[in-house]
């Protein structure tokens, strides 16, 4: 699961989810891409889960690239415990997501098998999603 190697702080704020994404709404490396519409934060387990089952359906054929990284500390308190006594501690770790930035990018296979597999990962993620083609795309 991918989380980061160290941190300056061990705890954050949620924060707000404001506007749309600017940077990394275009397609940068591969061909294909699943474009999220909501927002929300994409855990590192749910992240993993699609990426597995995106590179399945490949066959480990063409190249995937994600785009997103979990870099954000969730922290919860452990169960049947009273208020206060401070924020608990650091549980799991989330990328935040804004409408429009790319999850997932994939190249090297044919669109149909693309589609399909994007499809796939899309059903592991916690948001909508849409399907995107480069716009320069031909079939070989």
């Amino acid at each position: 699961m991918l989380q980061p190697k160290r941190t300056k702080y061990r705890k954050q704020q949620k924060g707000k989810i404001k506007g749309i994404a600017h940077r990394g709404s275009q397609l940068a490396f591969g061909s294909f891409a699943i474009k999220t519409l909501d927002e929300g934060f994409l855990t590192s387990r749910q992240l993993e889960a699609a990426r597995v089952a995106l590179t399945r359906f490949m066959k480990r054929e063409g190249k995937v690239w994600i785009r997103v990284f979990p870099d954000k500390p969730l922290t919860r308190k452990p169960a049947e415990v009273r208020m206060g006594k401070g924020k608990g501690a650091p549980e799991l770790w989330v990328a935040v997501l804004k409408p429009g930035r790319i999850i997932f990018e994939a190249e090297g296979v044919p669109l149909a098998t693309a589609q399909e597999a994007l499809r796939l990962a899309a059903q592991k993620l916690p948001c909508r999603t849409k399907f995107i083609v480069r716009p320069d795309y031909t079939e070989q």
